[in-house]
């Protein structure tokens, strides 16, 4: 671990300036990563120890005044600060009255020591969890590297990897809160280094490899998450989430599902599907929404669905398994909103 200094930012501006200072490059030029932002720090001290990141700065966000509030009102919807923890969310009485999906992504996530640090900014930007790209012994192509160490041609361990838009990298990403914010059509805030607010999509957050190989997310250099926006959904709205891990203990998804729908009765007026572990990004089954859309939600058409959402993956040497594990819980998903 190189060394590295440290600052306690005080706002929003302070923060990002630090990031973007003159000496904030004289850092940068002296070698290393230059700054980084940590709030509850989870994968920032596993990159760090695991030698894929050498900060010369980290700016400490968790002192920002006002990052750690969560906001509901009915017009505008639930404002999540970037330093509410997975645990702040999983007790919030809004969140369970109005978001259910999002309370149970939260619930199932890590363990609770670890919600209690976790912070729902970080959850969104972590990295991959590949252990390839963890491994200091494999120069993988996030790293720069020029291959998949976990595609079927190295003879690599691919039984947690991805089935879906599995192109060059078959890494997946780690947050199954995202699965549900995705599902609920979230935003991000992001203050930017040009000191200007950006809102963007959770679904235009995400970056694939097929895009750009050596990151997840858009966020640049100096870019800082301020906090996420749900919009209330509509009262007619039902929604599940089902995660399956290796064991009924805390463990990485295998595959997750949040499903979030407008009924009239038993038939389907509106629906968003989100699917993770399944893809190197969150991602919605848009052709199994179209098909549910005015249909009445049968076990018919929701095993209909499921397989819909399964057409065009491509299994690995180790996770074919994956197919009837999202089948099933993409089915018992849609039946739990009936």
């Amino acid at each position: 671990m190189n060394k590295f200094s440290w600052y306690d930012a005080k706002s929003i501006e302070d923060a990002v300036e630090q990031a973007t200072s003159t000496i904030a490059e004289e850092v940068y030029e002296a070698g290393g990563e230059g700054s980084v932002f940590k709030s509850g720090g989870i994968d920032v001290w596993d990159l760090v120890k695991e030698g894929l990141l050498s900060p010369r700065r980290i700016i400490n966000v968790k002192t920002i005044p006002g990052l750690d509030q969560i906001e509901f009102d009915q017009k505008d919807g639930l404002k999540i600060g970037a330093n509410v923890t997975l645990t702040d969310i999983e007790n919030n009485s809004d969140v369970a009255m109005h978001f259910g999906a999002l309370q149970s992504a939260v619930a199932h996530a890590a363990t609770p020591q670890l919600r209690n640090s976790s912070t729902l900014a970080g959850n969104l930007a972590q990295r991959t969890r590949c252990w390839y790209f963890r491994s200091i012994d494999h120069q993988c192509l996030r790293k720069g590297g020029s291959e998949c160490f976990a595609r079927d041609r190295r003879g690599g361990e691919n039984e947690n990897h991805a089935i879906l838009n599995n192109g060059s990298c078959v890494s997946l990403h780690s947050s199954s809160v995202a699965t549900a914010l995705l599902a609920y059509n979230a935003s991000i805030h992001i203050s930017n280094a040009k000191g200007k607010e950006e809102v963007i999509p959770i679904e235009d957050f995400f970056v694939s490899p097929a895009a750009d190989v050596a990151t997840e997310n858009i966020l640049k250099p100096g870019d800082l998450i301020t906090k996420i926006h749900v919009p209330t959904p509509k009262s007619n709205t039902k929604s599940s989430y089902i995660k399956q891990g290796a064991r009924e203990s805390y463990d990485w998804s295998l595959g997750d599902v949040a499903v979030v729908a407008q009924m009239s009765g038993n038939q389907c007026e509106e629906i968003c599907i989100a699917l993770g572990a399944a893809a190197p990004t969150p991602i919605r089954i848009y052709r199994a929404e179209k098909m549910l859309l005015g249909k009445l939600l049968s076990a018919e058409n929701a095993q209909l669905a499921a397989e819909i959402a399964m057409e065009g993956a491509r299994p690995l040497t180790l996770n074919g398994y994956k197919i009837p594990l999202f089948e099933s819980i993409i089915k018992s998903a849609l039946l739990e909103i009936t």
